[in-house]
C-alpha cells in the first residue's frame, strides 16, 4: 500500500510506501527535504502534518527531536505516513538551502583504484549525516590550518558513508600522506557541503558530463543520483584519461549501460600506451564531445577535473552554441606546494 504526499507550497507530490518514512520516500523520488541525522537525534527534519495521520517510534527519539515532537512538530525522519497526507515543511531547492556543518569523522576503509587513485570512505558519528546535493564537495580541516577540497562522490540517498576519490599528485603533502601516511580509523575534520555544482533537476534537455581523472567523483555521485530518482533524461559520459591505467571505475559502466537505456558512455586517450590494445576513441575529451555532438544549443553541460580541460571545453563548447546557463563546471586546481614542486606559479584543491 502506499500514500500521497502533498506539499503544498511547492506543489511536490510523492509517494510513500507502507512502513517507509516520509524522508525517506521524498529523498528517493528527489523532493528534498531537510534533515541531520536521519536517526530521531536532531530534529532538523520537522515539520507539520496539515492533513492526514502519521505512525512514529516516539520511544527512538533523542533529546532535541523530543523537544521537536512535544511541540507538535513531525520528524519526517522516523514518521511513516498510514494515510494520504499534506504537510508543511521547508525544503531544500538549492544548495545554500543546505546547512554548512563542521563535523569530525574517521576513516572506514581506503582502497586504491589505479596507480594514483585512492579512494576513501568517511564515517561521521551516529547522530549526525551530511545533507549534500550530488556532485557538491567538501574540505578536510587540516592541523596547520590549511584545507583540500575534495568532491563527494556517492550519491546524497547512499550517505551511510562519504566517499572521496583522492589523487597522488608529485610532491604534493596531503596526496603523499594519504599514500603513505593514512590509516584506516584515523580522525578527521570536514566541512561541507560547498560547492554551487551539482544537478539540475528543473528541465528536460540531455545531459553531457565531461570528467579528466577524478573530474568523474561527483560525475558519479550525479549518475548514481539520476539512477536513483528515475530520471529518464538522456545522459552521456564522457571520461577523459592518458592511458588505460589511468582510467578507473571503468568496470561500473557496463552494469549501468545495462541497467539504463538513456546512458551512453564514451572513454577517450589522450595518450595510449603500446600494451594498451586500445580500440577506443583517442585525442582531447571535449574535442570528442563535439565529434558526437556540433551542435550543443539544446544540452545541459557538467565539466569536472583539471583546469586546462575544463577550459578547453568551455571555450570549445561556447563556440559550438552552448549558452552559458547551460553549462556547469567545477575545475580541481592544485595546491600551492604541489604547483611549486611542479615548477607552476600560482593560476578547489586537488592533491
Amino acid at each position: 500500500m502506499s500514500f500521497k504526499i502533498r506539499v503544498p507550497d511547492s506543489g511536490h507530490e510523492f509517494l510513500a510506501e507502507e512502513n517507509e518514512t516520509i524522508l525517506e520516500a521524498a529523498l528517493r523520488q528527489g523532493v528534498g527535504l531537510p534533515y541531520g541525522c536521519r536517526n530521531g537525534a536532531c530534529g532538523k527534519c520537522a515539520g507539520e502534518v496539515v492533513s492526514g495521520e502519521t505512525s512514529c517510534d516516539v520511544d527512538s527519539l533523542r533529546a532535541t527531536a523530543r523537544k521537536e515532537y512535544e511541540a507538535g512538530k513531525t520528524l519526517f525522519c522516523q514518521a511513516c505516513a498510514t494515510s494520504d497526507l499534506e504537510i508543511k515543511v521547508r525544503e531544500i531547492t538549492k544548495s545554500s538551502d543546505i546547512e554548512i556543518k563542521t563535523l569530525p569523522c574517521r576513516v572506514e576503509k581506503m582502497q586504491l583504484l589505479t596507480h594514483d587513485v585512492m579512494k576513501l570512505l568517511l564515517k561521521l558519528p551516529e547522530t549526525e549525516r551530511l545533507q549534500f546535493m550530488a556532485g557538491q564537495y567538501l574540505e578536510i580541516l587540516l592541523k596547520d590550518g590549511k584545507r583540500r577540497a575534495f568532491s563527494i562522490a556517492n550519491a546524497p540517498h547512499d550517505d551511510a558513508f562519504i566517499e572521496l576519490h583522492i589523487r597522488h599528485v608529485p610532491d604534493g603533502q596531503f596526496g603523499d600522506f594519504v599514500f603513505d601516511g593514512l590509516k584506516e580509523k584515523a580522525l578527521m575534520r570536514i566541512e561541507g557541503p560547498l560547492g554551487s555544482y551539482f544537478l539540475r533537476e528543473d528541465n528536460d534537455r540531455p545531459i553531457i558530463l565531461m570528467g579528466g581523472g577524478t573530474g568523474f567523483a561527483p560525475l558519479k555521485g550525479m549518475l548514481e543520483h539520476a539512477f536513483h530518482i528515475g530520471m529518464k533524461r538522456p545522459i552521456h559520459l564522457f571520461c577523459g584519461a592518458r592511458s588505460k591505467r589511468d582510467l578507473y571505475m571503468d568496470e561500473m559502466m557496463k552494469p549501468w549501460l545495462e541497467q539504463h537505456s538513456n546512458l551512453k558512455y564514451t572513454a577517450v586517450l589522450s595518450e595510449p600506451e603500446e600494451g594498451d590494445d586500445w580500440q577506443g576513441e583517442t585525442g582531447m575529451v571535449h574535442e570528442s564531445v563535439i565529434r558526437h555532438y556540433p551542435d550543443l544549443s539544446g544540452y545541459d553541460v557538467y565539466l569536472s577535473g583539471p583546469p586546462p580541460m575544463v577550459k578547453a571545453g568551455m571555450d570549445l563548447f561556447y563556440e559550438k552554441g552552448l549558452p552559458e546557463s547551460q553549462i556547469y563546471s567545477d575545475s580541481f586546481e592544485y595546491s600551492d606546494d604541489a604547483l611549486k614542486a611542479m615548477g607552476i606559479q600560482k593560476p578547489k584543491t586537488e592533491d
